[in-house]
């Protein structure tokens, strides 16, 4: 499959060499077409990986993953263009971080909001599911890194999107467990669990845990 990855940070490089890894033609897209990073990283992963502009990965990919920083993520698809995200599924695993305060980051909006609706509400035509956005890049594409069994959301207006993306999670990335939350407005909790997963690193002393919902056995 063509996969465009939209963002050349450590979330984008990460899920990117693990698609490479399975066998997937992916194209990794920024700002301009000759980012020294990108470059880096289709170098060092072989001939199935390539890079571009924002446009150029989104209209190589039949599948998009936005791994863009969330502040700037509406900039960039308008770079990408909706034209080549129309009729895609668009998977959002950014969040929201505002630095601008330094460290910890805080949310740029949320309750009421969330990214994954201002970029489903801005590209009407994409289909955006949020998923990944809760846990490291390093674990979003081998959780048994973090050991044990936990648990991966999901959400999304379009049932046939999300299903494809479960799909995904399961059978490359090997999340045994998938919950939908429901539609894209349940983005607004998911990129809510970003506080606590940043004092948890901080508590923990490492990025590599999960999530884990124990339900009733009755």
């Amino acid at each position: 499959m063509k996969i465009g990855i939209l963002g050349t940070g450590v979330v984008g490089q990460a899920l990117g060499a693990k698609l490479v890894q399975l066998a997937h033609e992916v194209k990794m897209g920024s700002r301009t077409a000759d980012s020294p990073k990108a470059h880096a990283w289709a170098q060092a992963n072989g001939p199935q990986a390539s890079h571009g502009t924002f446009a150029d990965a989104a209209a190589f990919g039949e599948i998009l993953f936005n791994c863009t920083a969330g502040v700037h993520s509406l900039e960039a698809l308008e770079l990408a263009g909706a034209v080549h995200l129309r009729g895609k599924i668009l998977v959002d695993v950014a969040n929201p971080l505002d630095f601008s305060q330094g460290m910890p980051p805080s949310l740029a909006f949320c309750n009421t909001d969330s990214l994954g609706e201002r970029v489903q509400r801005a590209f009407p035509e994409a289909k955006v599911v949020k998923t990944l956005n809760t846990v490291n890049c390093s674990v979003m594409v081998n959780p048994a890194l973090a050991g044990g069994e936990h648990d991966m959301f999901i959400c999304g207006n379009d049932g046939g999107a999300k299903a494809t993306v479960a799909g995904i999670l399961r059978e490359w990335f090997g999340w045994n467990s998938v919950i939908d939350v429901g539609d894209i407005r349940a983005a607004r909790a998911m990129e809510m669990l970003l506080p606590m997963w940043i004092a948890l690193w901080g508590v923990l002393d490492t990025p590599i845990f999960g999530w884990r919902v124990v339900r009733d056995a009755r």
